[in-house]
């Protein structure tokens, strides 16, 4: 009976050590700071990530900085004051487009920041020194622009293509154009660290919608990260539900166009593969009832089984 015991206890210690590495062995930590798209200024756009181990974050967009920090004090996912967590954890903004529910928790909040890196291509960072960093709009806290310059904030141009690490933090990115509204241009990002990558992509439109290439270039570029299982996650928006007409869609998503991208992102991979990614759902907008409408949709269309995340506000995702 003691033997018999004594190797269930073994059993048990060997189960529960698994399941710890398991726990540990996730590749990226996310914590959104702002899930919504829309009109809700306390829960818009934001993403910390960091790879696993560490807390140097880059953000991905910055529509709610303060308030969602402090959410995820209030659920423990971070420990700290707010003010600090920003000026301290946060190495950097990488910012996809320039609309004001993707950068103003970046505005509002920079006279409490700390020195940091911008990232960006150039149409989306001329816009941050030409309209919102100026004096007359708030005060210039970049590198660049009208005088005199607090030089708070570096201004770093991302060429297509080209890879740049990003500073003070283990990864690097490259930078897509997306079309949201043409010829308004969004951005997706592609982040490396060691042999995992995430991609994030701001607003977008369909490329049926928008009369573009650009989502299925985006898709051709990183169709083999995700047959060798190294792209670990896609932030990918869906704005409205699908009643809403093509015509007012205005550069977004809907279930329906969502999955339309599933189809052509699976004809250069396959289903296999697909399904070991994780496809983080943001940017749904107001009312409630849409937000509702869309999850609804998107659970229906998703007969293949795809692994769909739908992020809270304030609460920690780790991607394996």
């Amino acid at each position: 009976m003691l033997k018999k015991h004594s190797l269930i206890l073994m059993l048990l210690l060997v189960i529960s050590i698994n399941a710890w590495s398991q726990k540990k062995d996730y590749t990226f930590k996310i914590i959104p700071l702002g899930v919504k798209g829309g009109d809700d200024e306390s829960n818009l756009s934001s993403y910390m990530l960091a790879p696993n181990g560490s807390n140097h974050f880059i953000c991905l967009d910055a529509g709610t900085i303060n308030a969602g920090i402090q959410k995820a004090i209030d659920n423990k996912t971070l420990k700290g004051i707010s003010e600090d967590i920003q000026r301290r954890q946060i190495k950097g903004y990488l910012i996809s487009h320039a609309h004001l529910d993707h950068v103003a928790g970046l505005i509002i909040n920079s006279p409490a920041d700390t020195t940091k890196n911008i990232y960006g291509i150039s149409s989306v960072l001329n816009i941050l020194r030409d309209k919102y960093f100026t004096w007359d709009a708030w005060a210039n806290f970049g590198n660049e622009g009208e005088k005199p310059q607090l030089k708070k904030y570096t201004y770093n141009t991302l060429e297509e293509g080209l890879t740049y690490p990003l500073a003070e933090t283990e990864m690097k990115v490259r930078a897509f154009e997306l079309s949201h509204g043409k010829p308004y241009k969004s951005t997706a990002f592609l982040i490396q660290a060691k042999d995992n990558y995430v991609l994030y992509l701001g607003d977008t439109g369909a490329d049926e919608i928008e009369k573009s290439d650009k989502l299925s270039k985006l898709w051709q570029e990183v169709a083999p990260l995700i047959i060798t299982g190294k792209l670990k996650a896609i932030f990918l928006e869906v704005s409205f539900p699908n009643d809403q007409p093509d015509n007012q869609l205005f550069g977004h998503l809907t279930p329906r166009l969502f999955f339309n991208e599933f189809a052509k992102l699976q004809n250069v991979t396959s289903l296999e593969a697909m399904k070991k990614v994780s496809f983080i759902v943001t940017h749904r907008k107001p009312p409630q009832k849409n937000i509702l409408k869309i999850k609804e949709q998107l659970l229906m269309l998703n007969t293949a089984g795809f692994k769909l995340i739908f992020p809270d506000q304030g609460k920690l995702l780790t991607i394996y």
